[in-house]
């Protein structure tokens, strides 16, 4: 069961939201919330797993609600704007849904979050020492050592983890493993790679170079790797 929460100026749109809700078991409505402000409020005394959200907003739009939240529960946007899909991306959502949304695809997106959310439950994804995680890949929960992975790369619901070479895939948002790594030793350059610092050869033509894999650097993330990084 996720407990969830909906994000909507318009009454209307609110009010279909919690009817598809209800029609999906694993799925509890905690509040209905019309600003952003009183969103904040709930999230910080109730136990939230699910946000349904709408950007274009008064006051502040759901984009700004996110980037002020530290600890975020999983995100479906909902809009009527095609316009804001990647910068929705860069946040790592689960799901982005154009408005009107068929109840088919509504589900989608919730099964998406669940399968996400049982994920976590399944694998408790983190550092069991200070050079290692776990994750799971291939019916088998593997331990990686951190001294190993050369970067990481975000394939929708998946992510490749490169280890001296070898990928490995698992089941995960770049999201969560980002925040598992040590903060000093990886960075985000773009919203689909995670690097090691101290894997980098060079830079170049707004590329990263591992050995010789060129990764690109998004204008997102241009400042973090060069602040981190100044002598280069």
């Amino acid at each position: 069961m996720m407990n969830c929460i909906a994000i909507d100026d318009e009454q209307l749109s609110l009010d279909l939201i919690e009817d598809n809700i209800k029609k999906i078991p694993f799925l509890t409505l905690t509040k209905k919330c019309t600003s952003v402000f009183d969103a904040i409020q709930t999230l910080n005394s109730e136990k939230i797993d699910l946000i349904f959200l709408d950007i274009e907003m008064p006051d502040m739009n759901g984009l700004q609600m996110l980037k002020t939240i530290s600890s975020r529960p999983m995100i479906i946007l909902i809009t009527a704007y095609d316009k804001y899909a990647m910068q929705g991306y860069e946040l790592d959502v689960i799901d982005y849904l154009l408005k009107p949304v068929s109840f088919d695809r509504f589900v989608k997106a919730a099964n998406k979050a669940l399968d996400y959310h049982a994920h976590k439950s399944e694998v408790s994804l983190g550092q069991s020492s200070k050079n290692s995680i776990f994750i799971k890949s291939e019916h088998k929960i593997l331990k990686v050592n951190i001294s190993e992975i050369e970067y990481i790369e975000s394939l929708k619901d998946y992510i490749k983890i490169y280890c001296s070479g070898k990928p490995l895939l698992t089941l995960m948002s770049l999201k969560a493993i980002e925040s598992a790594l040590p903060s000093d030793k990886f960075i985000r350059v773009h919203r689909s790679y995670i690097i090691a610092i101290d894997k980098i050869n060079y830079i170049s033509h707004n590329k990263v170079f591992i050995h010789e894999t060129g990764i690109p650097i998004s204008n997102t993330y241009r400042d973090n790797i060069l602040g981190l990084l100044p002598e280069l």
